[in-house]
């Protein structure tokens, strides 16, 4: 649904980028043996019901229900007041209206206000790919090292092929090396920028007013 994983491995592979073909690979093999080793033993080590991210997502999302009002119509489908805005809840398809209760797989603010009108716990209705459990046979099977090349056993057929580069024409100017951001993303960043002495926007420090005066 994003490439926000494409580009975190983009750029953490800028530098090995430069190498030749095979020890690009090879440092591609190192980071995911590195990660998958990380996250396997920051799973092992969790002792809440959730991973961190996603135990953070459900804390916020019920201390945002708190202002919530319930009115069932069902046992399994209720009614949310939330600020002067009904959203409806099924807990047995468990979905809400606004969408994010079927999409995050994780109970939405709507939906924990229905959890908790009814004394039910929010794990019941949140996804097992979320729980550490899921977390450590995700990185399970290990990244196993390779032998140096020289013991590899190639097949002659394999070894006498010759591999030629492509047909390749390099284009004019400098080759980029970070992508293209949407202006989305230019918009924020632009938005960014505040002064460095009163933290206020629109300004900076040099035209900033609210400098102290020395006496």
């Amino acid at each position: 649904m994003t490439s926000n994983i494409t580009e975190s491995i983009n750029v953490a592979l800028v530098s090995a980028r430069e190498l030749p073909i095979y020890d690009l690979l090879e440092e591609v093999r190192k980071m995911f043996g590195r990660w998958n080793c990380s996250n396997r033993k920051e799973a092992l080590q969790t002792y809440t019901t959730l991973g961190k991210k996603y135990q953070e997502m459900l804390t916020l999302n019920e201390a945002m229900s708190t202002r919530m009002t319930v009115v069932p119509s069902t046992e399994y489908l209720h009614m949310v007041n939330d600020e002067g805005r009904h959203y409806t809840v099924c807990l047995l398809e468990k979905k809400c209206s606004c969408g994010r209760f079927q999409v995050d797989e994780l109970p939405c603010p709507h939906a924990w206000a229905v959890l908790k009108s009814k004394f039910l716990m929010s794990e019941d209705y949140c996804s097992d790919y979320y729980k550490p459990k899921s977390v450590v046979m995700t990185y399970e099977v290990p990244v196993y090292p390779l032998p140096d090349w020289k013991e590899w056993n190639i097949p002659a057929h394999v070894a006498d092929e010759v591999v030629l580069p492509p047909k390749w024409k390099r284009p004019p100017g400098r080759p980029k090396k970070k992508r293209d951001k949407p202006l989305i993303e230019l918009l924020q960043k632009k938005n960014q920028h505040s002064c460095s002495i009163c933290g206020q926007e629109v300004h900076n420090k040099r035209t900033c007013r609210n400098v102290p005066r020395r006496n």
